[in-house]
């Protein structure tokens, strides 16, 4: 009798650990080992879309977060900004913002940016020009209304050619899932 209590409660335990393990896992939630790494998640974002999946990507990594601001807002007219981004970026234009960050006690910077004219939206340029990435392990990730990432992550490697820019995540407006970013992740190769 005892040894079929005994087997009972063991498969109890392994059922809940099957269980948590699980739903940790399709939750998204499966942390990611950054081997010890400071870890911080910057981004700008117009809509909100870019914002949500950085705040899933600091929820899994348990990073330090970061809003790219411009210092001069962009109008709440969609057709205006998309006008202003494509002059922008003819221009090379790189925006003033509200605080540059600093990136230096940083070892992973995940940089999260709408896709503008096929490319980042220029205050994530701005951030990148104006601090030094030497060394440093850039993730790029976007969100995007049709185009996919086009040259965003290619430009980014440009403006810090300094820094490791791995493979980017991107999707489409807001349709990024926890489990694609937890994936996304942890194939990365830090």
């Amino acid at each position: 009798m005892k040894k079929v209590l005994f087997i009972i409660i063991g498969l109890i335990v392994l059922c809940a650990v099957g269980f948590f393990t699980f739903n940790n896992i399709s939750m998204g939630k499966e942390i990611t080992n950054m081997n010890d790494k400071k870890v911080l998640v910057a981004y700008y974002s117009y809509s909100g879309n870019t914002e949500k999946v950085a705040k899933k990507i600091q929820n899994l990594t348990n990073g330090d977060l970061f809003e790219i601001v411009p210092k001069q807002p962009y109008s709440n007219n969609y057709n205006e900004v998309v006008a202003l981004a494509q002059q922008e970026k003819q221009k090379d234009v790189r925006p003033e913002l509200i605080d540059n960050g600093d990136v230096s006690g940083y070892d992973i910077i995940f940089i999260g940016t709408p896709v503008w004219w096929y490319t980042m939206a220029t205050p994530v340029k701005t951030f990148i020009a104006n601090n030094d990435f030497s060394g440093k392990i850039i993730v790029p990730f976007c969100t995007h209304g049709g185009g996919g990432a086009s040259s965003t992550y290619i430009d980014m490697q440009k403006l810090a050619p300094n820094a490791k820019v791995l493979t980017g995540y991107t999707s489409y407006e807001d349709t990024a899932k926890d489990n694609e970013i937890t994936s996304w992740i942890n194939n990365l190769k830090f």
